[in-house]
């Protein structure tokens, strides 16, 4: 499979010919479904805590004597039935985060990424670097380039502050490395914007993995 390559003002530079191997069939459809399940729950951060009876502040004094008083019987002043009493099987600090093989992770990725592709929501740059950090710069280079919707902009590892800070203050759009993609990010927005060598990377990562 071949994709464009465009520059920022939305003329084409050339074709990109793809390297890894696309999955055509319904396989990794579950390693999908696991491998987001598994970013989703790592994000919980699983902090929530209610204390018990015996974790309330209180006394082991008995409210009231048993009987003689025309209330009801009362033994505690830290039953869950009071105001300021302990909660029954209340949330206790967790760990939610599930485990999965490095395997699943790349069938999910290549899975992910080969179905963008064949719905042709990955635009491919020859390079994204800004003359300077306004925000009003790098709209214009999305609207060239005809990116509608929420679009995530995968670039290299190396530092680039004036795109970082002119992406930073568009409510949808998010910028992210080829070495921290994920399954999640390639799903979650309506396009991909790909500099070609963060392109490069993830093929090698996925032919590598």
């Amino acid at each position: 499979m071949k994709i464009s390559i465009k520059n920022t003002a939305g003329k084409n530079q050339g074709e990109l010919e793809v390297k890894f191997a696309m999955i055509e069939n319904g396989r990794g459809t579950q390693a999908v479904h696991d491998a987001v399940t598994a970013y989703r729950a790592a994000q919980r951060s699983g902090t929530a805590c209610t204390k018990t009876a015996g974790e309330v502040a209180g006394t082991n004094r008995k409210p009231w004597k048993q009987k003689g008083t025309g209330r009801a019987r009362a033994g505690s002043f830290q039953s869950p039935l009071w105001v300021g009493g302990g909660v029954v099987f209340g949330p206790k600090p967790r760990d939610f985060s599930k485990k999965i093989s490095k395997k699943t992770k790349s069938l999910a990725l290549r899975k992910a990424l080969s179905e963008r592709l064949k719905l042709g929501d990955v635009v491919v740059v020859e390079d994204l670097k800004l003359a300077s950090p306004k925000t009003k710069d790098f709209v214009k280079v999305i609207e060239a380039l005809e990116l509608t919707g929420t679009t995530l902009v995968v670039s290299c590892g190396e530092e680039n502050k004036n795109l970082t800070m002119a992406a930073r203050n568009i409510s949808f759009v998010d910028v992210t490395t080829s070495d921290s993609l994920n399954t999640y990010d390639v799903l979650r927005p309506d396009k991909l914007l790909f500099t070609k060598s963060a392109f490069e990377k993830v093929e090698a990562r996925l032919n590598k993995e």
